[in-house]
């Protein structure tokens, strides 16, 4: 099969290949600790083979929910924050025209912010749209989306009722417990689970990503089948592909590059970024350990970040992603006067000036003291996005291992929470 395929060569002027090895036989290890289930946190280890669990007939239901969502309504409104949102937000900004017309059902997120403008926007916005909501939370409890989706609930309530508002709401959440599995009991609505062994930025490919990605028009089960095929390859000898990212990342951070910025030369990339930042920084960053995860658009932060790249502290390493074939052709034209001096592209396509800005960036970067990975995704499709997103998943669970956290809890989110709490004077947070 055509695959996500991984370059390192552009490391090895900072990293030898022995060093890589030391990194590359922790990695092993790791992922030993993932496969028989021995390493920290294996109760959250569903997404391991999660592609390969999901069947047909969760896929239609999953089709069939989006189908008629998409058939009752204007807008849907997808509440839900971190990875009840990163996920589908990535899939559906990599597979959208860039200047879409919004025809069809319009998807937007909410309860990923409490910005008071933000939600009153949203809520003038929908005052004459026929809207639903698809709320995504385990416990229902989470302030944010907990906030939004009572505004957005009483609203919708308010404009078609209580019956058709029954309709419109769909709830992915616990299978049994929870603020929400109650509510979604007590009013009769269409519930879609969130695993328990499968943590909320591992959840891309269960109904938290896929119902959205199906609302918004784009296939679902090409999605599923790259993370399968994926996860087919990684169980043979595949797995190499995972496992050398995690060993290369962790050889620069223990020569000190201690930051990772990911690089998109495609701005349709940039909400995939998003989401490997959450995944990764909130599965490593701990113990005082893990490696910084950043992101920029390039050539757009080339005139902006670019500089301190260059030139700035040593402690910092690239992945570039590097989309190999666009959806479309377009030449640079010739004139006449050739003001703008640019008569020597003439003809070239500009997917060719963006590779070769892609290249000359490695190159100086390279030159400046910046080790380079490259991960090069055959195509922008939805297959390809779900080979990125298990390749991505599997080598972020060696990853950790590597370093000897826990990869999948996150501790550390609760303290401003707590604090949140306290000052809002909720019940049992005394100041």
């Amino acid at each position: 099969m055509n695959r996500v395929k991984l370059d390192y060569s552009k490391v090895l002027p900072f990293v030898g290949e022995k060093e890589i090895s030391a990194r590359r036989e922790k990695a092993s290890q790791a992922l030993k600790g993932l496969e028989n289930g021995t390493c920290k946190g294996s109760e959250f280890l569903g997404w391991l083979d999660l592609p390969a669990r999901i069947t047909s007939e969760e896929l239609d239901r999953i089709e069939a929910c989006a189908a008629r969502l998409r058939a009752e309504t204007d807008v849907v409104v997808i509440v839900g924050i971190g990875g009840s949102y990163l996920g589908a937000k990535a899939v559906i900004e990599s597979m959208a025209g860039s200047f879409d017309a919004f025809s069809g059902t319009k998807v937007v997120f909410a309860g990923h912010n409490v910005s008071e403008d933000y939600l009153y926007e949203l809520q003038e916005f929908l005052k004459d749209k026929k809207f639903g909501i698809c709320v995504i939370s385990k416990s229902g409890t989470t302030t944010e989306p907990a906030v939004a989706f009572r505004l957005l609930k009483e609203q919708l309530i308010g404009q078609e009722g209580v019956q058709v508002s029954r309709q419109r709401i769909v709830a992915i959440t616990d299978e049994r417990k929870g603020a929400l599995r109650a509510l979604a009991d007590k009013e009769g609505y269409q519930t879609f689970v969130i695993p328990d062994n499968v943590g909320g930025r591992y959840s891309v490919l269960t109904p938290v990503g896929l119902l959205p990605v199906a609302i918004a028009g784009h296939d679902i089960r090409a999605l599923v089948k790259g993370a399968a095929d994926m996860r087919t390859y990684g169980k043979e000898n595949g797995a190499e592909l995972s496992a050398t990212y995690a060993a290369v990342r962790n050889a620069l951070y223990e020569k000190g590059y201690t930051i990772e910025i990911t690089v998109n030369f495609n701005p349709k990339l940039h909400y995939v970024a998003e989401w490997w930042k959450q995944l990764y920084g909130e599965s490593e960053g701990k113990e005082h350990k893990g490696i910084f995860p950043a992101s920029v658009d390039f050539t757009t932060d080339l005139h902006s970040m670019g500089q301190y790249i260059q030139e700035g502290r040593r402690d910092l390493f690239e992945t570039v992603l590097s989309v190999e074939k666009t959806k479309h052709q377009l030449l640079v034209p010739c004139d006449a006067h050739d003001l703008d001096k640019l008569n020597y592209l003439a003809g070239k396509r500009i997917d060719e000036v963006n590779k070769m800005a892609e290249l000359g960036t490695q190159l100086a970067h390279v030159d400046g003291g910046v080790p380079n990975i490259r991960v090069v995704i055959p195509e922008l499709t939805e297959y390809y996005l779900g080979q990125l997103f298990y390749f991505y998943e599997l080598a972020c669970g060696i990853s950790g291992g590597i370093l000897g956290v826990n990869t999948f809890d996150q501790p550390g989110v609760e303290a401003y929470k707590n604090n949140m709490f306290m000052l809002l004077g909720k019940p049992g947070y005394g100041k």
